[in-house]
């Protein structure tokens, strides 16, 4: 049991991971370009991420992503039902997808999201005030 556990297990973290990982990767190497090096003693050298961190006060952008998407799922939720967004939302194409791996919805990522941090997210994306709680966890989550 445990085997089998482990084989459809592992792939699904270590994607998870990886996205996580690209994402630290892009956002450092987007922050080294806009802080640029640092001189000391004459010598220019690359800012370490330690000092990234100092310089964007601990902000995590994939966290910050991560809340947006939220923010935005808990706005469309609310939405009324004659609402443009929520009709495109709620739309089902009429053709097929085509062969080959699925695609990921941008709702397959919410539920995702939403799966590690709060168990009935249903009942909580309807009252505002629990759902800016949400929103300022995802924040500061990992």
């Amino acid at each position: 049991m445990s085997k089998i556990l482990h084989r459809r297990l592992v792939p699904y973290v270590k994607g998870i991971l990886g996205e996580y990982r690209r994402g630290f990767n892009f956002e450092r190497k987007i922050l080294r370009e806009i802080f640029g090096p640092t001189k000391e003693c004459q010598i220019w050298r690359i800012r370490n991420n330690d000092e990234l961190d100092k310089l964007i006060k601990h902000e995590n952008i994939v966290n910050y992503i991560t809340a947006q998407r939220l923010s935005w799922f808990g706005h469309i939720q609310r939405m009324s039902e004659t609402g443009a967004a929520k009709k495109i939302f709620k739309w089902n194409p009429l053709t097929m997808r085509s062969r080959g791996r699925p695609k990921h919805r941008w709702e397959d990522n919410i539920v995702q999201d939403l799966g590690q941090m709060i168990k009935n997210w249903i009942t909580c994306v309807l009252d505002r005030a629990k759902w800016k709680v949400v929103v300022e966890k995802a924040k500061t989550s990992n």
